[in-house]
């Protein structure tokens, strides 16, 4: 009883001490698991072991993903190739469908470039689009910012799942495989809540463009070909990878493996991205490659992201050396929440203290050393559990976060018209992709 009741503890500290005191999440999930140890017995020294094992050992396996990720998504952001992306699926589906080209244009964006930032990109085309189809910027804005959480909470290689991945030693091939159907399965879900029900309330573009200033920015991006292969050639890479592992071999065991298993090991086909990346602008300048350069820009925003993942694998390490899977396990044989259980805990830290990345990055923490008690711990139920957090993590995104802001000032939304639509939207279609991973447990596990 006392390991849940301080499992409790530790997880409100990291909600207050983020919320109410603004404690960074980095340094609040380093004094959890410090405050977890002590109080549960830990001998001191195994206390600093598990620290350092925990912290190094997550960076170990996924910081040079995360920051190759990073860095691919700041120079789709800064050569226009986001942009060159978007024009050409508005152009196969169609400039009367732009609702579901903004959902769809949101989905891709999303896994190389942070919602935030993928929505402040695009939301000056968005406004352009929608003032030319006549209908409201609600409809389009909320289509566009439940596409960009689809991707941002579900789908690697964007490093909420990616650390998720990490933590729980999931496979990653195996978490893309399984996350693409469910994310485009949640996707449909985000469009209908845009068409039908956000539709209803009516709000004036109000073009940040012109139509010649739109053309001239699309004329200076790179082709759209061009700006999906750094996205798509590293996912293709890792899921080559996965199939290649399966136990029956198709590629061998020798030659053509080894080379598959080297390049679509995350690390190599993120790398293999980035250099990708590299040839998007039109016209390179040796600055872009320095530390004050996007090069550098990318190794900055990825560096928050690495310390809080690293964290959290500390936190998750102390939690697991401490003995709680056998504690609680044997405490709960009568409650079989399964995958929701990860939903419910990373709904709740989301609602609380605002941010996806640090709600499933804490979920996973919690959950890594109780994956065996709640009948999880095969390579199937790790990559559900990474989905099962990542929707737990779209839940009721409201003023304690910068993505809610961005989405309503930028979309002329009052706070109220951002409650109803993109708040209740996010819980809606946060328990709506829950449940289609729920349902696609029942297959395969």
């Amino acid at each position: 009883m006392i390991f849940a009741v301080l499992l409790i503890v530790s997880v409100l500290f990291i909600i207050i001490s983020t919320t109410k005191f603004k404690l960074h999440a980095f340094l609040a999930l380093l004094f959890a698991a410090i405050f977890f140890g002590l109080l549960s017995g830990m001998p001191l020294q195994e206390i600093v072991i598990s620290l350092e094992q925990g912290f190094g050992g997550t960076i170990g396996k996924i910081g040079i993903v995360i920051i190759a990720g990073t860095i691919i998504g700041i120079f789709l952001e800064k050569s226009g190739g986001a942009y060159a992306m978007a024009e050409r699926i508005l152009k196969y589906i169609g400039e009367k469908s732009v609702p579901m080209a903004m959902s769809i244009i949101g989905y891709i964006v999303s896994i190389p470039v942070f919602a935030d930032s993928g929505f402040v990109i695009l939301s000056p085309l968005n406004k352009a689009l929608t003032k030319r189809a006549g209908i409201s910027l609600a409809t389009t804005a909320i289509a566009l910012c439940l596409g960009l959480m689809v991707t941002h909470t579900l789908m690697p290689p964007t490093p909420g799942p990616i650390a998720a991945a990490g933590i729980l030693e999931a496979d990653l091939g195996l978490v893309i495989m399984i996350a693409l159907p469910v994310s485009l399965i949640t996707l449909c879900f985000g469009w209908l809540w845009a068409t039908k029900f956000a539709s209803r309330t009516y709000i004036d573009p109000e073009p940040d463009l012109t139509e010649t200033e739109l053309r001239i920015r699309l004329a200076n991006s790179p082709s759209a070909f061009h700006s999906f292969l750094p996205i798509l050639i590293p996912i293709l890479l890792i899921i080559l990878k996965s199939i290649s592992d399966y136990p029956t071999y198709p590629f061998g065991t020798e030659g053509l493996y080894a080379t598959i298993s080297f390049i679509g090991a995350p690390v190599i086909a993120l790398l293999i991205g980035v250099l990708l990346a590299m040839t998007l602008p039109k016209k390179f300048d040796k600055k872009i490659l320095s530390s004050s350069g996007w090069i550098g820009e990318g190794l900055l925003a990825a560096a928050i992201i690495i310390m809080i993942t690293g964290a959290g694998g500390a936190f998750g390490k102390v939690l697991q050396n401490s003995g709680i899977a056998d504690v609680i396990g044997k405490g709960m044989p009568g409650i079989k929440l399964g995958l929701w259980m990860p939903f419910i805990i990373a709904a709740a830290i989301r609602a609380a203290q605002g941010s996806s990345t640090v709600a499933i990055i804490t979920t996973a923490s919690v959950l890594a050393p109780l994956l065996g008690t709640l009948g999880l711990d095969s390579a199937t139920g790790k990559a559900l559990t990474v989905l099962a957090i990542g929707s737990g993590s779209m839940v009721a995104s409201h003023a304690n976060d910068s993505f809610f802001w961005i989405v309503t000032q930028m979309s002329g939304m009052n706070v109220q018209t951002g409650y109803k639509l993109m708040t209740v939207g996010t819980i809606f279609m946060g328990v709506f992709a829950c449940f289609i991973i729920w349902v696609a447990s029942l297959f395969l596990l």
